[in-house]
This record gives structure tokens, C-alpha cells and sequence, in this order.
């Protein structure tokens, strides 16, 4: 299993617009995480999602967002 975590910076004031695509903290950080069965799929979500952010979302960021991709090493199956 493997997970894929997409990290921006808002812009301060537009939590309602980006709160229905991602998770949103209290200090403006946006972050998106999703799981994968393998380190390909990951890899390439990041990808996908990076271009989709790029093109839709960085009027909304104060800057370029940032991915990573790795193993979960703990999970549960519920």
C-alpha cells in the first residue's frame, strides 16, 4: 500500500473554495492524500494531480505545490 500526499499553501480567505477538494488546516495549508496498491500508482496521481493544481488551483495558492509519494507502514483494514 501505498500513499501519494499532494501539499499547497493557500492564499488566506478562500477556505470555502478549496475545503471541497482537499483537506484544509488552520494555517492556510491545503493537502490531498490518496491511496494506492503500488508505488506506480502513486507516482502517477501525483503527477495528475500536480498538472490539475497547476492549471486550476494556483491562482488560489501562494505557491507551487508540492508531492510526495511512499509506502504506508501502518494501516488498518476496517
Amino acid at each position: 500500500m501505498h500513499a501519494a500526499i499532494r501539499q499547497g499553501k493557500a492564499k488566506t480567505g478562500i477556505v470555502e473554495e478549496l475545503a471541497r477538494s482537499v483537506i484544509y488546516a488552520p494555517d492556510d495549508t491545503a493537502v490531498a492524500i490518496s491511496i494506492f496498491n503500488n508505488y506506480a500508482g502513486a507516482e502517477e496521481s501525483n503527477r495528475r494531480g500536480l498538472a490539475w493544481i497547476e492549471q486550476d488551483l494556483a491562482p488560489l495558492l501562494t505557491r507551487l505545490a508540492t508531492a510526495m509519494a511512499g509506502p504506508v507502514i501502518v494501516h488498518t483494514l476496517a
